[in-house]
């Protein structure tokens, strides 16, 4: 049997059924998306369920472990795939396993492009060398760096890059792995506090979003999780190693199980990209911040909007917010956005809102320069950094959580800077960015102890 495993419970709804179907089915334009959609989940080279890979147009032809062709040219009746997505002796499609089948428009427009002989009519422009385990990502420059994660142990350092993500000693002397996914952009990565998982957000811009959990101690892809038709972004954990929640540029915020990859939740009441999240200490709520301006408060169980954590005053928010952390061990939020500067705010609001009140800020600390793309509290909760870019240019400073009192600034940053992490021990954080160099700082004085490329270089 070909595992045609899909994620129909993420997707959007088929805007097409309705749609007369063309008379000549394009593989790049019709048919790929489904599968893109559907299938490529549990189907490429990273984790290739039933030994059956989808991601390229020849993978379609070659055979599962049941020795089974997935696709045969003019024989729908005879191809794997197309058997698979049909009911059979009365029984409701075996793919994709668990979820509702596929529609029928998607069923005749893969049928008749088989019957057409299965032609791959792919753009010339499209056709990009192939990116796996196998034949990694080959870097002439290092690739900008949208996130950075040390797991709970600090032993290892995720770092973001094309099409994958590098798994680093902690201390930055060396390469242990190369976690290569699906998609082209990776936005963000988050270990699970158990350490056992790592989570990864990102996508193929316009094309699909991701969301990828890792098993850290295998190397090995557990699920890969198609999501709407953009990139997807701020990926974090609830405390109990259990969700995943992420930010999309539909406008939503959504969370999934990390075990079965099944969506959890859905809020639509942004108004523009969720760029970050953040569970609630107890895992009760969920936080988010937008392209909008606001940052918003969700109940995990019923999936509903309880509040705007910020001012909701008209004119009162300068910009829109791009990153967000809680504390540790309190309900208290660091936030950062266009307008480059830091605030600390309570997540539960303890009074009735009022127009022109923005009761929930706690502390306004000192500008930066800017727009701040990175915010995190260190592993006890007494400071925060906050990373930004200006013109070119790149600032990270360290503030006291409960004075705001400034306690170093970076030195050896030399560009923007969009993503920061705390090292488990509290005295080091790993900053990266525009350039693609991660800088490991002393986070009491600023002194950069190491600076390092992620990726190996093409010489």
């Amino acid at each position: 049997m070909i595992l045609l495993v899909a994620s129909g419970v993420l997707a959007q709804p088929d805007k097409k059924k309705d749609d007369k179907l063309p008379a000549n089915v394009s593989y790049y334009k019709d048919v790929r998306p489904i599968f893109q959609q559907h299938c490529q989940g549990c189907h490429q080279p990273a984790m290739a369920k039933g030994g059956y890979v989808m991601t390229g147009h020849a993978d379609l032809f070659k055979k599962s472990d049941t020795e089974a062709a997935g696709i045969v040219a003019g024989k729908p009746e005879i191809s794997g795939v197309y058997q698979q997505i049909i009911p059979q002796k009365g029984k409701k499609p075996a793919m994709p396993r668990g979820k509702e089948p596929l529609s029928q428009r998607e069923v005749t427009l893969i049928k008749k492009w088989i019957e057409q002989g299965a032609k791959d009519d792919t753009p010339a422009s499209a056709r990009l060398p192939s990116v796996d385990a196998e034949h990694p990502p080959v870097y002439k420059l290092p690739p900008v760096i949208d996130g950075l994660a040390f797991n709970k142990a600090g032993t290892l350092l995720a770092v973001t890059g094309y099409h994958e993500v590098l798994l680093h000693k902690a201390d930055g002397t060396g390469l242990l792995a190369r976690l290569v996914g699906m998609s082209e952009m990776v936005q963000s990565v988050s270990f699970s506090p158990d350490g056992k998982w790592l989570a990864v957000t990102g996508g193929n811009p316009g094309r699909f979003g991701e969301v990828q959990i890792w098993n850290v101690e295998k190397r090995k892809l557990k699920l890969s999780i198609p999501v709407t038709f953009d990139t997807i972004y701020g990926a974090s954990w609830s405390h109990d190693s259990k969700l995943v929640a992420f930010g999309c540029a539909d406008n939503s915020l959504r969370a999934i199980d990390a075990q079965t990859g099944s969506q959890v939740l859905f809020q639509g009441a942004h108004g523009d990209w969720v760029l970050d999240t953040v569970f609630s200490v107890k895992g009760t709520h969920l936080v988010s911040v937008s392209r909008d301006m606001s940052m918003k408060l969700t109940e995990v169980a019923t999936a509903r909007m309880v509040d705007n954590i910020t001012s909701i005053t008209p004119g009162a928010l300068k910009g829109g917010l791009q990153a967000v952390d809680r504390h540790p061990t309190r309900d208290q939020l660091f936030i950062g956005g266009a307008d480059g500067t830091p605030k600390l705010y309570q997540m539960f609001r303890t009074k009735d809102r009022k127009i022109n009140d923005d009761f929930n800020r706690i502390r306004t600390f000192a500008p930066m320069q800017g727009r701040i793309f990175a915010a995190k509290f260190s592993p006890d909760g007494s400071r925060v950094v906050a990373g930004s870019s200006s013109d070119g240019k790149g600032e990270v400073r360290v503030f006291e959580t409960d004075t705001g009192k400034s306690v170093s600034t970076f030195k050896g940053i030399n560009g923007p800077i969009y993503a920061l992490a705390y090292h488990p021990s509290g005295s080091v954080i790993a900053s990266a960015g525009f350039e693609g160099v991660v800088h490991l700082n002393d986070a009491a004085t600023g002194a950069l102890i190491r600076d390092f490329v992620p990726v190996p270089l093409k010489k």
